[in-house]
């Protein structure tokens, strides 16, 4: 049952627009109540305008904002006298509802008011909810949906049939509630519930008291039979669904990455597997969508794959989903062309979920909060579908109405809220030595361009700062921080692993773990030889290594750029071990580069000098090391690196993190094998 959050004591402390808020912010902190993204909420009040005179005001939430964290500035203001009159017309289409709305508001920085604010408006009540609950969209997309609501709610309800949101649904439903006068509650068909109150509090709770009615009921119809018909295969274990997405994830990003790449989520929580696993769930699934509010995020149907997890290997996997994604883009795109008008845009014909029995589901989108809404929006129809399917049968909208959602103007709004797209947006980057100066400074480049990272670094509670800065910056499930040494085979191919699990797979990683020593050559011992060959020779080629088989598994090309140092091509004193490992590594750089362009996989490489700030290396005995190399003192050696530069300059972390960025991104797209030296100028480190 759902429950009622109402605190009688939090909401004293609101008054009008505060508490429409309050109310509106409870509602969407359930999303068994509303979706995200989806409902909508209001209040009439009175308020005084810009001349201090009385006006009656409806306040409702504005479009692309989302219920449960939406604040007042999400909300539009628009003056009742000039709505009301609009009852009276016969029609209005939505260009005409939008321009004439545009013209009722109070404050022109409002946001654009809510698809169905007429729904609000005509409605003679000062509080209205519109929410798309579980048990109340089970109820309305059964065959047999109006029928059981007699039995749930007597007369106390108004059912209205399918129409898409607009001025004819909003005159329907307050001619049908004005014809009732019993009615305390609307039934909208394929879509959703309204309710009202005179005041926020019994709006609010009549919300949840309907909720639980219909709930209630439909518990007592699923204890008499079998969810989805029974279970048709058994999920594999834990630990054998984790091995076998993460082989198979790659091939599902690279299939579903066309001209844009896209980000996945995995789901095998209970829900999922119960739906994914039965016998029902392919023919429910192509169905259609639970509700007009899923289709932007999830299209009309999953990808459902036909796996059996008794049989079937990671490779049967890949071809099948491989197969499933053509297929899926055919005849996505044969239902665009069926249906579009003229001036429509087809959206990326690739699934938005896909579903795995044994396995779980794996979802898609833009970014990682994208791929996760599409997740959370299919745990609300395996909801609506399992109570749909208790009381009869399960219906949706038709192909014809469903375009009509999924390509409507007026939905598209929301989408162009949207920041648009950076240039790095919809990629991944992992980073070695992130928690470090270069490391860090690359990794905010990298998100400010849009993408998502994996932080990587031996010194984990380092790589937990830094992404859990990076998330506070740039918004949750952005960063990811693992634990791995470059020198363990391992600990690299569980970092890869995980971050294919996080995000669907890896677009570039900038090779950077770090450490240096410093010796006369006769005094360099073999333990410091090995060392530096071990961290930054190995290491770099460990970790490109893994990085080249899974570009090359998902067939979408890549960027790989290390961090070399200026004694790549500069003989340093005192510094044989580590100059000779630098100058190796920018080889390995260009051999792997050779290999990698049938691929599209590029590999360039960065060479600093002297970066101090931030640094763990220069932190280190390094300093003390270089300082002695020179005759000076550490305290110098900062000054004593800006004067041996050309330009006279100090070389910052940030100055290195933005080769890095030029080396990934689209604007070197036809450069690999190449070097960049960010060293101020140092005459004797100029290539020749």
């Amino acid at each position: 049952m759902v429950q009622n959050k109402w605190n009688e004591s939090d909401a004293k402390q609101f008054e009008g627009l505060e508490e429409l808020v309050y109310r509106s912010n409870l509602i969407g902190s359930d999303r068994s109540v509303c979706n995200w993204g989806g409902g909508n909420t209001s209040m009439k009040t009175t308020v005084e305008d810009f001349r201090g005179r009385p006006v009656e005001v409806m306040y409702v939430k504005g479009s692309g904002s989302d219920l449960a964290t939406m604040g007042a500035h999400n909300f539009t203001g628009l003056r009742m006298e000039d709505i009301r009159p609009l009852i009276e017309k016969e029609s209005m289409t939505d260009e005409e509802m939008v321009a004439y709305l545009g013209k009722c508001m109070i404050d022109a920085s409002h946001p654009r008011a809510s698809i169905e604010t007429l729904l609000h408006a005509f409605l003679p009540f000062k509080h209205v909810d519109h929410t798309h609950p579980d048990s109340i969209i089970s109820l309305c997309c059964a065959d047999n949906g109006q029928e059981i609501a007699k039995e749930i709610f007597g007369d106390r309800f108004v059912w209205v049939p399918y129409i898409r949101p607009g001025f004819t649904l909003s005159k329907m439903i307050a001619e049908a509630v004005a014809a009732n006068p019993h009615a305390e509650l609307v039934l909208m068909e394929k879509h959703g519930l309204v309710v009202w109150g005179d005041t926020a509090q019994e709006s609010y709770d009549r919300t949840i008291a309907v909720i639980n009615e219909a709930e209630d009921y439909i518990s007592r119809q699923q204890s008499e039979t079998k969810a989805f018909g029974g279970a048709k295969v058994s999920a594999l274990d834990k630990e054998e669904r984790e091995k076998l997405i993460t082989k198979v994830m790659p091939a599902i990003r690279g299939a579903v990455s066309g001209e844009k790449k896209m980000i996945l989520s995995f789901d095998d929580s209970d829900d999922v597997l119960e739906f994914v696993n039965s016998e029902q769930a392919q023919q429910l699934s192509q169905v259609g969508a639970a509700c007009p509010d899923h289709l932007v995020h999830t299209k009309r149907t999953p990808l459902y794959i036909a796996f059996d997890p008794s049989t079937d290997n990671a490779e049967d996997l890949s071809r099948k989903v491989a197969e499933g994604i053509q297929n899926f883009a055919e005849d996505y795109e044969d239902y665009f062309n069926r249906l579009a008008s003229e001036g429509d845009v087809m959206f990326e014909p690739v699934p938005r979920v896909v579903l795995i029995p044994g396995v779980g589901m794996v979802t898609t989108g833009k970014d990682k909060k994208a791929a996760d809404i599409s997740a959370a929006l299919y745990h609300r129809a395996i909801a609506v579908m399992k109570g749909a399917t208790a009381l009869g049968d399960f219906v949706s909208l038709s192909e014809g109405e469903s375009f009509q959602v999924e390509y409507w103007p007026l939905e598209l709004y929301k989408l162009s809220l949207a920041p648009p797209e950076a240039r790095f947006s919809r990629s991944v980057v992992l980073v070695t030595g992130g928690a470090g100066g270069i490391g860090s400074a690359t990794l905010r480049v990298f998100l400010e361009g849009g993408a998502h990272a994996v932080v990587t670094d031996i010194n984990i509670e380092g790589a937990q700062k830094v992404a859990r800065e990076l998330n506070e910056t740039y918004g949750a499930g952005r960063a990811l921080a693992v634990k791995m040494d470059v020198t363990d085979e391992a600990a690299i191919a569980e970092a890869f692993e995980t971050a294919v699990r996080q995000y669907g797979g890896v677009d570039h990683i900038v090779n950077n773990a770090g450490l240096a020593t410093s010796s006369p050559f006769d005094e360099t011992t073999l333990k410091e030889w090995q060392l530096n060959m071990d961290v930054l020779g190995t290491g770099y080629f460990l970790v490109a290594r893994e990085a080249f088989r899974l570009m090359k598994q998902q067939g979408i090309g890549g960027s790989m750029v290390f961090v070399g140092s200026k004694n790549s091509v500069y003989a340093g004193k005192n510094a044989a071990a580590y100059s000779a490992v630098k100058a190796m590594e920018m080889h390995l750089a260009r051999c792997i580069a050779a290999e990698g362009g049938s691929y599209g996989i590029r590999v360039n490489g960065v060479l600093p000098d002297a970066v101090l700030q931030g640094s763990a290396i220069w932190g280190s005995k390094w300093r003390e090391e270089r300082a002695a190399a020179y005759n000076i003192s550490p305290d110098e050696l900062e000054e004593h690196y800006r004067k041996r530069t050309t330009l006279g300059v100090n070389i910052f972390p940030s100055d290195i993190a933005e080769s890095i960025a030029f080396f990934a991104s689209d604007a070197a797209a036809k450069t690999t094998g190449c070097m960049i030296t960010v060293d101020g100028g140092v005459p004797a480190a100029f290539t020749r």
